[in-house]
């Protein structure tokens, strides 16, 4: 039988395209229409804005640790979260979570190491990019990175704060992100993590530079991965 998934949800587009991700892909595993048992849990957005602008990791924990207890009462095996910004938490989270965890920034590395890539530009909500989510996760498989310059991050963290995560497509995010991504192709990366989950809603191989890593599909796929084949 295949594990429950559990997804500890952060914003609505991103854990929405997980989740159809996790529920259409089941098939190929499964059969017609099958796919593994999948429960989320998803607090306000705004709880985890706030204690992320305060810079309180030990906040986005307990909001994560919440979900994951939730989670876990409703029968899931195993949990992901399809948001890069708050896997920052993730060393508050794990030492006294009640389920294990596929890390998004691993599973994306892993991809891109599959793949033959050795120099990966990062994009993603300013608090990613500032972070040591991807840097530290990719040093440790002997991939370099590059951060777009702190203009470009402001440029598309605007982009998915204000557009994306409340589900708008303007030809001016589109347009927002093939430039910061064409610089990252100017600074060397032979590929670029789209390290927010909603940033698959408007970029991917057909209208980037860059080789993508879209990261929402990739932690859906090994997710479905482990729940079907262990």
């Amino acid at each position: 039988m295949a594990a429950h998934i559990g997804i500890v949800a952060c914003s609505a587009e991103g854990a929405a395209l997980c989740y159809r991700t996790l529920c259409m892909e089941g098939a190929s595993y499964l059969g017609a229409h099958g796919h593994p048992e999948i429960t989320m849990h998803t607090p306000s957005l705004s709880a985890y804005v706030d204690c992320l602008e305060r810079g309180d990791l030990q906040g986005v924990a307990n909001l994560m640790l919440r979900s994951a207890h939730k989670l876990a009462a409703a029968g899931a095996d195993f949990l992901i979260c399809p948001d890069n910004t708050i896997h920052a938490a993730m060393s508050l989270v794990l030492p006294v979570s009640p389920l294990p965890w596929l890390h998004i920034a691993e599973v994306v590395a892993d991809a891109a190491t599959a793949r033959g890539f050795h120099r990966l530009g990062i994009t993603g909500t300013r608090w990613l990019v500032d972070s040591e989510v991807y840097p530290a996760t990719l040093a440790a498989r002997g991939l370099a990175f590059a951060r777009p310059p702190e203009a470009d991050r402001e440029a598309i963290d605007h982009v998915i704060m204000n557009q994306l995560v409340p589900g708008i497509v303007t030809p001016e995010g589109v347009a927002t992100f093939q430039r910061v991504i064409d610089g990252l192709r100017e600074q060397g990366c032979d590929a670029v993590v789209l390290g927010c989950t909603e940033i698959p809603l408007i970029i991917g191989d057909a209208n980037s530079s860059l080789p993508t890593l879209d990261s929402t599909r990739l932690l859906a796929r090994a997710a479905l991965q482990r729940s079907v084949q262990g």
